[in-house]
């Protein structure tokens, strides 16, 4: 199997890991954490297991002048894209918070064609197209699951995590280009580690852990080792031999897999809405992801 088929395999265990991940958080917060306070458990135990499997790795040195960029990833990739997508997931629907994230590949080739200058072929664009008919149906006649408290600003909040995450895949491309991505990935978590604290050490405090469920600890830790410490190792991987614009795109299955895995507690309900949409959304993944001659 090539490198590439690899990267694609690992994006789309990404896109299913995170459409899972929707509802699980979900249940943790804000009843049992509030948004900050999960985020800087989530940031913090990443962090942890980063530098832990750093020590096992090849030992590269980071130039100076990148570490600029590697504090802008920070940002970007966890602080602020952490905390507007949690708080946000805190008061509005998973499968909402997911069909809003699928805006992230239209920011991704805006960013890319005036950042990188890079030109996007027209059958992408259908592609893109395509994906957003499709998720535009799942949202618009899909059940959505869970209860939304301010569905608005939370919304909003999804979406301005999703400029944030555009904007991530752009900066952290050259840092993938230079480096093994174990190398600077746990300077970003302890960046974000350090962006984070002050909005999430009070939250965090509060909680009363003796009162936390044990189904609900178990969630919390899928949350930090297989959503955050797991996906952002595929994520990096893929990136190796991918495109921003092609990882981007596997957004489109977040919201498919967080309907699938809604479906499966008995929370929704299959319909041929849902059926279609997720028709289209492969077929644009499909589109997007085909390597015409050279990528």
């Amino acid at each position: 199997m090539s490198k590439r088929n690899l990267a694609l395999i690992g994006a789309t265990i990404v896109s299913i890991i995170y459409g899972v991940t929707f509802t699980i958080a979900k249940d943790v917060m804000p009843l049992y954490i509030d948004a900050y306070g999960f985020i800087l458990l989530r940031v913090g135990g990443s962090m942890i297991l980063f530098w832990i499997f750093w020590l096992f790795m090849p030992k590269e040195k980071i130039a100076s002048n990148d570490f600029p960029r590697i504090i802008a990833a920070a940002f970007f990739g966890v602080a602020f894209n952490m905390l507007t997508f949690f708080k946000g997931l805190s008061l509005t629907s998973p499968i909402s918070a997911a069909v809003i994230m699928v805006s992230t590949p239209m920011i991704v080739l805006t960013l890319s064609a005036i950042i990188m200058k890079e030109r996007m072929q027209k059958r992408m664009v259908f592609g893109i197209i395509l994906g957003l008919i499709g998720t535009a149906f799942l949202i618009l006649y899909g059940k959505s699951i869970g209860s939304a408290t301010n569905a608005g600003l939370g919304n909003f909040l999804v979406l301005v995590n999703a400029i944030s995450y555009g904007f991530y895949l752009i900066i952290v491309k050259k840092l993938m280009d230079k480096y093994n991505a174990f190398t600077f990935v746990k300077w970003i978590y302890l960046f974000g580690f350090i962006m984070v604290l002050p909005f999430g050490w009070s939250q965090f405090q509060t909680v009363d852990w003796a009162l936390v469920p044990m189904d609900i600890c178990w969630k919390i830790g899928f949350v930090v080792v297989i959503s955050t410490f797991l996906t952002y190792l595929l994520n990096l991987l893929s990136m190796k031999e991918l495109k921003p614009t092609t990882v981007a795109v596997f957004i489109y299955l977040q919201p498919l897999f967080a309907t699938i895995f809604a479906i499966s507690l008995g929370k929704d309900e299959l319909s041929l809405v849902k059926i279609g949409s997720a028709v289209l959304i492969f077929i644009g993944v499909y589109l997007v992801t085909q390597k015409k001659s050279v990528q």
